[in-house]
């Protein structure tokens, strides 16, 4: 397990100084995002290549990581092309001022490292372990995994189809299934990794995978997620109005605000 931390370590530290100096010379650290879904294939490539004991629960894992993984960066990236930076990491380079590119390099890029590789602690979980076997608990996991994708990708996509419509610009999706929770990407994304959780058990040190669903979880709902993008609407009738009316992550049954 050593080792598969040392490897996942430094894959991720060498791909988050490549992104560094790409955002650096593009003065645009909001580039992180694009490669937040290709860090976590890379980590699942090099742990499948350094592997002695290559089986099917980890054929199965690199390729739900592979889907996750490419349609976030694909989605990030079209949906980023032509603009400016973010808003966020705009903020953050005015505040920061003239040492904005060493405290970036920490809080933006070496920060997100640490957090992919809590994140990825599942990956990590399943290539360590010799277990071969693909249980219903397995499959369960799997198939928990595609419904939280399938949300997480029919959201963004109704998001983005909704912001291509001229006749929407400075208005608030609430259709959809925006309709039925103010984040049903997050949702979505929040439920396939406790789905990938699932899909470790049988592995050794599966009840410990759990830790990574847990963080993610925190971190959209209170942290970097949920709270960010929901500051930067605050106030607005339409806003408030659809506040009242629509839960905040859990669809139907979620709080309102």
């Amino acid at each position: 397990m050593i080792q598969i931390i040392t490897v996942s370590a430094i894959t991720v530290l060498l791909f988050m100084i490549v992104m560094f100096i790409i955002a650096q010379i593009k003065k645009n650290n909001s580039i992180v995002d694009i490669g937040w879904g290709i860090g976590f294939i890379l980590i699942a490539l090099m742990l499948m290549l350094i592997s002695e004991n290559l089986n099917i629960k980890d054929l199965f894992l690199f390729a739900m990581i592979l889907v996750w993984g490419l349609r976030l960066a694909f989605h990030v990236y079209f949906r980023s092309r032509g603009k400016e930076e973010d808003f966020r990491y705009a903020q953050w380079r005015k505040d920061w001022g003239k040492k904005a590119a060493v405290i970036a390099f920490f809080k933006v890029f070496l920060l997100q490292g640490i957090i992919m590789l809590i994140i990825a602690y599942p990956i990590m979980v399943v290539f360590s372990s010799i277990d071969n076997e693909l249980t219903i608990i397995n499959i369960v996991g799997i198939l928990i995994f595609l419904f939280g994708l399938l949300f997480e990708s029919i959201g963004d996509y109704q998001l983005y189809c909704f912001k291509r419509n001229l006749l929407n610009n400075g208005k608030i999706i609430t259709s959809g299934l925006w309709k039925f929770t103010r984040h049903p990407n997050y949702f979505g994304e929040v439920i396939l990794w406790w789905a990938i959780g699932i899909f470790t058990i049988g592995s050794d040190l599966y009840l410990t995978a759990f830790i990574s669903p847990l963080v993610l979880n925190l971190l959209l709902l209170y942290v970097s997620g949920v709270p960010m993008l929901e500051k930067k609407y605050a106030g607005r009738k339409d806003w408030e109005d659809y506040k009242k009316i629509t839960p905040t992550f859990v669809p139907l049954i979620g709080r309102k605000g």
